[in-house]
Order: C-alpha cells, then structure tokens, then sequence
C-alpha cells in the first residue's frame, strides 16, 4: 500500500492565500484528495497510489514513500528497452507528467505507453483521458524541436513472470513477529494511516518559514533539461501555441497597471520571477517557470499574463527576460528607496498610512 505525503511548504497554495492551484484534486481519479481553505487534505484509505497528483503538482510538494519519479527515470533511461507499463515499472502510466514524456522519448527514441491495463482499472478511463492530452502535448512539442521518436500508446498489457508478492492485511500481521521491531513499527504505522478513512488535513507551521523561503528548481525541469542538451539543437526555432504546454510559459508585463507591489517576483518558487537589489525591475527566466500561476493570482491589479505563443529558443539559449524597468526614488515621508511607476513621490506604505489615516478621519469620503 503507498503512502501519499505533502511536503506543505513545497505547495504554492502555502505560499500565498490568493493561490487558486488544484491541480492535485483535479487529476486524481479516486478523489482521494480534497482542497480545503488552504492546502489538500489526503484520504489515505482511497488514494490508488496512482501518482498522479505528482506528475502534476508544478513544485512537487507530493511524494508517494514507494516510488521517485527521478530515480525512476535514471534507472529506466539506463535500462534497453521502451516500454512503460503499470506492470513493470510504474505504480501508473499517469505517473509520467510532460516532461517526463518528451524528455524520456527523446533519450530512449521513442516511449511506449502500456494501456492495455486500463481498461480492467477501475482509474483507467479517468487515467487515458489525462494521458491522451499529454501524449499529444508531447509530441506536438517533440515535432517542433525536430526529434522524430514519437510517444505511443500501445494495448500490450504486459505481464510480469515473477511471482506475485503482494501481500493483503492479513498477511502483514502473520508475518508481523518476523519483521525487526523498527521495520515493523514503521510499517504498522503505515498501514495504520493507508487504512484511515476520512482526510487528514495538512497545516503549515512556524518550522516551515525558512523553507517557504526557499525557491527551489523541481527536480523534472532539471531532468528536462539534462535530455535537452542531448538532444541536436532544431534547424530553427518555432514558436509554439502556449496552449500545448502545460508546464511552462513566456510571460507579459502590463506596465500601465503595475504597482511595483513586489508580489510576484517575492511568491515565486524557481526564482523564474526576480528583481536586483534595488528593486527597479522584474526580470523573467521562462525555462524556469513551472506554470503554477501563482504570480498571476497574487497580482491585484492583473498586470502580468501568459503570452498566447511560446518561443522554443529558450529551451536551449535561454534568456532572462526584462519584463519592466522602475525608477528608484526616496520618498518624500519616510526618506525610503522605492519603485516607483507613475512618478509617486511617496512610497507604498506611506501611501497607504496616508489612505487609513484620511479614512480615520473621515476626509475620505
């Protein structure tokens, strides 16, 4: 039985109250995932252990404690052969999020989806619909960077000649006195929390500050990029439908509505979003940018949005992008360095003591 866990200062909803992200509970197929006020709750008792929700999560705040997607990709880019399959190697083939799909297919020449599980499965109709979309997203972006391997989907139904180890319940506890005493506790306290039916809700705490300040590059955009540089550079660089790509994006800056808030850039959790010391602009790095649309959630004023095209130059000469430039002033209450955009001659946080102040005093209206 795998166990779900959700590493909650990884999640994009931990770093700010405005975020909107589902991903998670809309891919799952079991619903055993549920969005609360802030972050998931996990149903332990109806997660399949399909994967899915870390295929998905765009800074992979979910694990599964028996399956890594990375050392996964290792081990199989390692191994002859190109066949995924829920019966070989993979908890499910929804394990296997775009990237994955495109830089596997890439190295391996070519990637075979096992479907023909799917349709026995009580997730697999729910599991096909999900893979269909990122099959065609993949190879729609394979095409266009010139690699000719294609991924497919092939009913194989693979079936493995070991012996079938899995053990039910009652086996756990008949060979419970066999197990050292460290083992089985961790494994008695598994399958007491796989077994409990309701959804535990997950909290942030005060332990998680230093973390939530941490931006971190997820491990699949480095693996994505590790296959790029394997991969012979197109005869020319397309531009692409951003709608095909669910996994990064080319941004635009509204510089008539931007307030120099800083939200963006501070929420953002690769670092795709940055500024200089001084805080006179916002500079954007696309390969970094995982689409969790975080910044546009936290963006009041709706000045940032996603281009409608992607430039695939960036996949392999990537560029840091300037998205708009302020002029630094001190401002005339505080004496204080701040951005400003329209000529303010008061900063952010004087303005709005200014604003309290006048609405105290009742001049305001």
């Amino acid at each position: 039985m795998s166990l779900l866990e959700l590493s909650p200062a990884r999640c994009v909803r931990a770093l700010s109250v405005n975020s909107l992200c589902s991903l998670c509970a809309d891919v799952c197929p079991a619903n055993a995932i549920a969005l609360g006020e802030r972050l998931p709750s996990i149903n332990q008792s109806l997660c399949v252990g399909c994967s899915g929700c870390v295929a998905v999560c765009p800074s992979e705040a979910f694990v599964l404690d028996d399956f890594n997607p990375t050392e996964f990709f290792f081990s199989f880019a390692s191994e002859e052969g190109n066949l995924v399959s829920c019966q070989k190697n993979l908890p499910c083939i929804a394990a296997l999020s775009s990237e994955h799909l495109i830089s596997l297919c890439s190295l391996k020449k070519g990637l075979i989806l096992d479907i023909g599980h799917c349709s026995d499965c009580d997730i697999g109709i729910k599991v096909l619909e999900v893979m269909e979309e990122r099959i065609q997203s993949a190879n729609y972006l394979l095409e266009a960077i010139e690699v000719e391997s294609r991924v497919v989907s092939e009913k194989i139904s693979y079936g493995s000649d070991e012996v079938d180890e899995h053990k039910d319940r009652r086996d756990f506890f008949k060979t419970f006195h066999l197990r050292g005493m460290v083992k089985a506790k961790h494994d008695f306290d598994k399958e007491v929390q796989s077994t409990t039916d309701e959804f535990v809700e997950i909290r942030i705490e005060s332990s998680h500050t230093q973390e939530l300040r941490t931006k971190k590059i997820t491990d699949r955009r480095k693996l994505f990029f590790t296959a790029l540089k394997r991969v012979e550079k197109p005869s020319q660089f397309h531009v692409v439908d951003a709608s095909m790509i669910g996994f990064t994006s080319q941004k635009m800056m509204d510089e008539a509505n931007c307030t120099a808030c800083q939200m963006c850039y501070r929420v953002c959790p690769t670092a795709a979003l940055t500024s200089d010391m001084r805080n006179s602009r916002i500079d954007f790095d696309p390969f970094l940018c995982v689409k969790c649309h975080l910044c546009h959630d936290v963006c009041e004023s709706d000045a940032i949005s996603v281009s409608t095209s992607y430039n695939l130059t960036e996949w392999f000469e990537p560029k840091v992008q300037n998205l708009i430039t302020y002029s630094v002033r001190r401002c005339d209450e505080c004496a204080a360095l701040f951005s400003s955009v329209g000529g303010e001659k008061i900063c952010r946080r004087c303005r709005l003591e200014e604003e309290e102040a006048l609405e105290l005093w009742g001049l305001n209206r």
